[in-house]
């Protein structure tokens, strides 16, 4: 894996520890493993990101950022994975999720409304929300269990790969 171009771009765990806003963390943030780029790190922590992105909450960062604690994944690529999930995203990502749920449910689901509007939104919460909430965890597990494997599969065959290479440079 290519650790020399995620490092360049990983924040100082000591700045992490000593921000004000994480300090109520303490010293749940000194586990090597939240800030080491190996395999087993890394995997957890697309899954848990990838999780976390998927969950329709405000401070989807923190869960992140607990969950990677707990699981002792790489703190940073876990919090940095909540933006898949961006203003941009959120309506077709969260509308594929509300599909999800709606089709586990046996419900049939809504079409995209053709005008977004807080109102509309708020006048069918009461119907929508299961669907949506059921969905979006389906949708975050099946996800974080992809990316999980993808990535333990990804990082096998990168390490077997440049193996091969120093074997064939030996001769």
């Amino acid at each position: 894996m290519p650790r020399h171009l995620f490092k360049r771009y990983m924040p100082d765990p000591n700045r992490i520890r000593e921000h004000k806003s994480l300090r109520f963390l303490g010293k749940l943030l000194h586990d090597p493993n939240l800030w080491h780029l190996n395999r087993h790190s890394v995997a957890r922590a697309m899954g848990v990101g990838l999780f976390a992105a998927l969950m329709p909450m405000p401070l989807q960062m923190l869960l992140a950022a607990l969950l990677a604690i707990w699981v002792r994944a790489n703190m940073p690529i876990a919090v940095s994975l909540c933006w898949l999930t961006n203003p941009l995203t959120m309506p077709p990502v969260f509308y594929c999720t509300y599909k999800i749920g709606a089709l586990l449910l046996g419900l049939e689901p809504r079409s995209f409304p053709e005008e977004i509007s807080w109102d509309g939104i708020s006048g069918q919460l009461s119907t929508l929300w299961q669907p949506f909430l059921l969905g979006s965890v389906v949708a975050g597990v099946v996800l974080a269990l992809v990316g999980y494997f993808a990535t333990m599969g990804y990082w096998r065959w990168w390490v077997g790969r440049q193996w091969a290479r120093r074997r064939a440079r030996r001769g």
